[in-house]
Parts: C-alpha cells; sequence; structure tokens
C-alpha cells in the first residue's frame, strides 16, 4: 500500500527537497504541499493523506495548532513534527496535541522514510534519546502529574503493563513478548488504553507516562 503524504512547510526549498528525496522511495507518494498551517484544511480536502510531515514554525498558523485542527477531522491523517530541535523547543506541545512523533529536518532520507511508513502503520516515531532531552526542556504544566496519575488508576493491572511498555517505547511485538501475550491482545489492551484515557494515540500515553513519573 502506498502511503499518501501531505508536506506543510513555510520554505518552499524544504518542500521541494523532501518532494524530490521521498518521491525516489518505494511505498510513498507526496500527494500535496501547504505553505503554512493555515492552508493544510484545504490541502487536506484537496489531497487526503495518510501522514503529514508538519513544521512548527510557520508565519501565520505554526504547527502546533495545525496539528490540532487536522488531529480533529474525521479519519485524521497522522502527523509527523519536523524540527531542528536546537530551536524548536514546541515540540513536546505538537506532540500532545496529537502528532505521533517527530524528525529532525537534517534526518537521512531512508530515516524519513521509514519514519513516515512506520507511522502509518501505527507505530510512532519516538526517538528515546531526543524524546529525554526535549522532555527535560520543556517545563511540565501545573498539575500534570496529579492528572496524570489519576488518569493510569483508571486503567487495570494489565492496561497499566502495557501503558508502560508504551511509554518506554517498545513496540507491539516487544510489549507482546515481555508479557508473555500475543501481538493482538497487546494492540486490544492498547485499544482499550486509548479510550479509558481519551487519548488518541499512542504518543500521548508516553506522554502521559512520563508526567506521572512512570518513565
Amino acid at each position: 500500500m502506498t502511503v499518501r503524504v501531505l508536506l506543510v512547510d513555510d520554505d518552499a526549498l524544504v518542500r521541494a527537497g523532501l518532494t524530490m528525496m521521498l518521491d525516489g522511495a518505494p511505498e510513498i507518494a507526496v500527494v500535496g504541499q501547504a505553505g503554512d498551517g493555515d492552508e493544510v484544511p484545504a490541502a487536506l480536502d484537496a489531497h487526503p493523506a495518510d501522514v503529514v510531515l508538519m513544521d512548527i514554525r510557520m508565519p501565520r498558523l505554526n504547527g502546533i495548532l495545525a496539528t490540532q485542527r487536522a488531529r480533529a477531522r474525521p479519519n485524521p491523517p497522522e502527523v509527523i513534527v519536523l524540527t531542528t530541535f536546537d530551536t524548536d523547543e514546541n515540540v513536546l506541545r505538537a506532540l500532545r496535541a496529537g502528532a505521533s512523533g517527530f524528525l529532525l529536518k537534517d534526518a537521512p532520507p531512508a530515516e524519513i522514510a521509514d519514519a513516515i511508513r512506520r507511522v502509518a502503520a501505527g507505530d510512532p516515531i519516538l526517538a528515546p534519546r531526543i524524546t529525554r532531552r526535549l522532555m527535560e526542556r520543556v517545563a511540565v504544566e501545573a498539575g500534570s502529574y496529579e492528572r496524570a496519575r489519576a488518569a493510569f488508576g483508571v486503567l487495570s493491572p494489565r492496561e497499566h503493563e502495557v501503558a508502560l511498555g508504551v511509554g518506554r517505547g517498545l513496540t507491539n511485538a516487544e510489549i507482546a513478548a515481555e508479557l508473555y501475550l500475543s501481538v493482538a491482545t497487546v494492540k486490544a489492551h492498547i485499544t482499550r488504553v486509548l479510550s479509558k484515557m481519551d487519548l488518541g494515540n499512542r504518543t500521548q500515553i508516553a506522554l502521559l507516562a512520563h508526567d506521572a513519573g512512570f518513565c
């Protein structure tokens, strides 16, 4: 299956470079582009996409709000945040808004293509080293510890174990092997965790686990 990608970046050269790079990647097709966050709804209407590569800093509507709006759509696309890391301290906020992960703009082409395929398949991109540094740099919102602990309190013991596996960045197969479950059972547990916690994706489970002090 070909993964349809929408590129969102205010730099035309960045969009051109990504398009050229991804056009040669198997099972990936760039179906549209947008030059600012406020153009995303119309772009998705015209070019339905499975994955959006979303810049953070744009002049009219930033990538955080654009991510929230994209994820609020019916059958929403997955969103991967693009960042330079050293200057973008809002990446964690974008992940909380529903992004499935993030990539550095200077990442190798093969890494970007692999990330797109993984996110489209439901496997978020959470590079542990970079995620840890981001979490250390961004201040935790007041009361987030208590809210996170309360959210985990609604889970069954097994759901709690599965959620912690997600928080540690494990794949479904790794969680299944660690807990002696089938992959299908792990997926079912994750679906229930998302429902009970009223979350949109696995990344938000991982962030809650961090806020609760479990990871």
